[in-house]
């Protein structure tokens, strides 16, 4: 099903992961608007911003290159890799598509034939018929990129922090702890206040106080900055001893699939997101 047209493909990709059918005429709840924005929201730069290479060059063009993590090196094929000019911990992971990480803490442990054979593989996937026909990953050439690995002294692993921005203004963020060990999701407000909905289930949801970081209006302007006058992505930053560095932007979290809980707030989140307008004829819109 996955090389189905798209206009025909969301429809069922909506259906079977939330239940509801898609009204891609009207459509009113923000996994609604998720799959339209595949089908229809098409400007060439968003196959760059998804790229965790080119998007380097945007955000030191919008914000400044102090803002991003070190890149160690950006290669095409995994045997180009020389380690023994890497530090004993970096993180590698693909240009091209979602999950594919490797952190490595030790690089005397690792076995390099066989994460060299995990690598390959994960360059054959094309993001776009690997999950929900996300437009913006479609031509997004596959590559391997490693950068400096980061941590807080305090922490177990890194947190991140997203911020859902709706025309250039972020309206909250999703904030996700632990992912090595304990993996807990929750929602804040900009005051940095829980909200009352979350899309995993209770057991995954964060129940503990998480303090507020030292940067944290300053991680707002800069995702404000970067989301500019998109209609929504999603942009992440890490906080690294008070010093805020750029994660990745995201159009389509989740790939639409999971819906808020409670049900109620799939609406009133949609409702931050205005949809751009086809004209008369357009088939895809192109420009921002």
């Amino acid at each position: 099903m996955r090389f189905l047209p798209p206009k025909l493909y969301i429809k069922f990709h909506y259906e079977y992961f939330t239940g509801k059918k898609l009204s891609i005429d009207n459509p009113k709840e923000f996994n609604e608007k998720i799959e339209w924005y595949k089908v229809f929201y098409r400007p060439k730069i968003l196959n760059n911003l998804v790229d965790k290479y080119a998007v380097r060059g945007y955000v030191e063009n919008k914000i400044g290159k102090q803002y991003l993590n070190v890149l160690y090196g950006v290669y095409n094929n995994p045997k180009d890799i020389v380690y023994d000019k890497l530090p004993n911990q970096f993180i590698l992971k693909t240009t091209h598509a979602s999950s594919y990480n490797l952190i490595v803490t030790n690089k005397e442990s690792i076995d390099k034939i066989k994460i060299n054979k995990k690598f390959n593989k994960w360059l054959s996937v094309n993001q776009y018929y690997r999950t929900g026909q996300e437009w913006a990953y479609k031509d997004v050439p596959p590559r391997l990129i490693i950068e400096k690995f980061l941590k807080n002294d305090e922490e177990v692993s890194l947190i991140d922090y997203k911020f859902y921005c709706f025309n250039g203004v972020a309206k909250f963020l999703e904030v996700h702890l632990d992912r090595e060990q304990d993996h807990k999701r929750g929602f804040y407000d900009l005051n940095f206040s829980p909200l009352p909905y979350r899309y995993v289930s209770i057991e995954k949801s964060i129940s503990t106080d998480v303090e507020k970081p030292s940067n944290f209006e300053e991680m707002i302007k800069l995702s404000e900055i970067l989301a500019d006058n998109f209609p929504f992505v999603r942009v992440d930053f890490y906080s690294i001893k008070g010093k805020s560095i750029f994660g990745e932007m995201t159009f389509y979290p989740s790939d639409g699939r999971k819906d808020f809980i409670p049900d109620e707030y799939n609406k009133i989140i949609g409702d931050y997101f205005e949809l751009p307008k086809l004209e008369k004829r357009q088939k895809v819109i192109t420009k921002i």
